[in-house]
């Protein structure tokens, strides 16, 4: 059983969603479980804050990527719209090299709204960021 309206690849996900804020923080969509979506973004010039570091509005971008997306995933494209409504993060861990990974995994699925936790790591597997996104369902 999987939560998604439509059945789509990865791949198809990734040639779709190139574009805007995504493509320019290189964010690249890996994995469509049956409940969940994961996706990847570099830790370099475009995502560091000036410290070094991994900015964390970058990590929140990530997690709104694959919250939002993920929440239009299960839903007729045709006849509604998910759009952020809220999101909240909590930064654990600095990261100064290498990527971070999401995982977005729904926590309630209603009529009107849809709530998401994301998880974020780094490469060695350590979280680094957990944030919390609520969007809210349109009729287009």
């Amino acid at each position: 059983m999987t939560i998604w309206y439509r059945d789509l690849s990865v791949a198809e996900l990734n040639s779709r969603y190139q574009i805007n804020m995504i493509h320019h923080l290189g964010i690249q969509l890996t994995a469509l479980g049956a409940e969940t979506l994961t996706g990847t973004m570099p830790v370099d010039v475009r995502t560091k804050q000036p410290f070094g570091s991994l900015h964390g509005g970058a990590s929140v971008v990530l997690a709104e990527t694959l919250g939002s997306l993920a929440s239009n995933l299960c839903l007729d494209s045709d006849r509604y719209l998910a759009v952020g409504q809220s999101i909240s993060a909590s930064h654990l861990k600095g990261v100064k090299e290498g990527h971070v990974t999401g995982t977005a995994t729904p926590l309630h699925l209603g009529k009107g709204s849809h709530v998401w936790h994301m998880d974020l790591v780094d490469d060695q597997g350590e979280r680094v960021c957990s944030a919390t996104l609520t969007t809210r369902i349109l009729t287009r």
